[in-house]
């Protein structure tokens, strides 16, 4: 079984989603250049202080942007396929893991909640004053507007886990059910402290 580089950061990545990266320490920099010697694949992983996620994403090297006099190296990756880690490998000065890919399990979500899906994402991104760029013919819909939301990682993570896109986008729905109405009334509230009550 061929070993997969790891790369542990702080994000969720998803299958299609953009990752600019900024590689500095030695050992990325090493992983990262054999990456593009080899046209390999790395996995990014979610890492929470000590610990792993169990769930992460491949990435490919689109592109290098810019390559600096010290190595240190502008890249641009992007998300490709979901694995589990069933082991780590710590021989080299890198993480490297045994990994099992997956993909969904058949099932395709109603056009109507698709659909429904959609317009609550337009209306968050237009309340926050951002023009949201859709796909709404996207096959993997669900990640495609969950790499956008401004929310907290561990959501990205569960839903990164979940095997069936009509469970992603039951759970986005809800989701913008819940976060609309909070956004509206803290806008609202925003909207009375500057206007400090007086008629402009």
């Amino acid at each position: 079984m061929s070993l997969l580089p790891i790369f542990p950061l702080d994000v969720v990545l998803f299958p299609g989603a953009p990752l600019p990266l900024h590689i500095f320490e030695p050992r990325y920099k090493e992983m990262i250049s054999e990456c593009l010697e080899q046209k390999r694949l790395f996995g990014l992983v979610r890492a929470k202080q000590e610990s792993l996620a169990e769930v992460g994403c491949t990435a490919a090297i689109v592109n290098v942007s810019k390559k600096y006099d010290d190595g240190r190296l502008d890249i641009h990756a992007e998300g490709r396929q979901r694995f589990e880690i069933v082991q780590l490998n710590q021989e080299r000065s890198f993480l490297r893991g045994e990994v099992i890919y997956f993909d969904d399990d058949p099932g395709v979500p109603r056009p109507a909640e698709l659909e429904t899906l959609v317009q609550l994402h337009r209306q968050l991104f237009e309340m926050l004053g951002q023009d949201p760029q859709v796909e709404p013919d996207h096959p993997l819909l669900s990640f495609q507007l969950a790499q956008d939301l401004p929310t907290d990682l561990d959501f990205k993570q569960s839903l990164l886990e979940m095997k069936t896109e009509t469970q992603r986008v039951t759970t986005l729905v809800e989701y913008y059910q819940a976060t609309i109405p909070r956004v509206e009334r803290s806008l609202r509230a925003r909207v009375k402290a500057g206007g400090n009550g007086h008629v402009h």
